[in-house]
């Protein structure tokens, strides 16, 4: 993956319906030089797929709620109908199997306090796998991005070490060696 593939992956995770000539311009290639790298980022998996972002607010969906669940205990039983469960439940969008005192966290998108009083008390807590929950409603939204940090695929500027170099700032490299007098 060079530069060019990094900022075609930058300008996509932006907007993922860029057309080639678009991407072009973005990029610094010609359109069908974007399509090839496209193509083959698709091929090899590093473009999953494409997603239309929806506003949750305006579909109704006006709360979301991280969970915090204890497995009652860790059997190889509990450990496959949990996740069945969690798999079966529209309201998941995320679900993370963790360390620590809790054994799973789970991001729920949910219409009001009255479902999410149903989805906590008559699906969690009433599941044999499940000994405790706890849920925390999101009171403000910081910061929300489905882009993931690239920067450290881009190859490093070599102009910036020679600049530091040039003023006497960075160290030699190689051996030092003494001359004999």
């Amino acid at each position: 993956m060079d530069r060019f593939d990094v900022k075609l992956l930058q300008a996509l995770q932006s907007d993922g319906r860029l057309s080639n000539f678009e991407l072009a311009d973005v990029v610094g290639l010609s359109a069908s030089q974007c399509s090839r790298r496209r193509a083959a980022l698709e091929n090899a998996g590093t473009i999953a797929s494409y997603h239309a972002h929806l506003d949750r607010e305006a579909l109704g969906l006006g709360i979301v709620v991280f969970v915090q669940v204890t497995l009652a205990t860790h059997s190889p039983d509990n450990s496959r109908r949990f996740p069945k469960l969690i798999e079966s439940l529209d309201e998941v969008q995320e679900a993370y199997a963790l360390t620590g005192e809790a054994d799973y966290l789970i991001k729920v998108t949910i219409t009001d306090l009255k479902a999410l009083s149903r989805l906590l008390n008559e699906v969690f807590l009433p599941h044999d796998s499940v000994a405790h929950v706890r849920s925390s409603i999101v009171l403000n939204r910081l910061k929300q991005t489905s882009q993931l940090p690239l920067g450290h695929l881009m190859p490093a500027d070599n102009s910036k070490a020679g600049n530091a170099r040039s003023r006497g700032n960075a160290r030699p490299r190689g051996k030092r060696t003494m001359k004999a007098r």
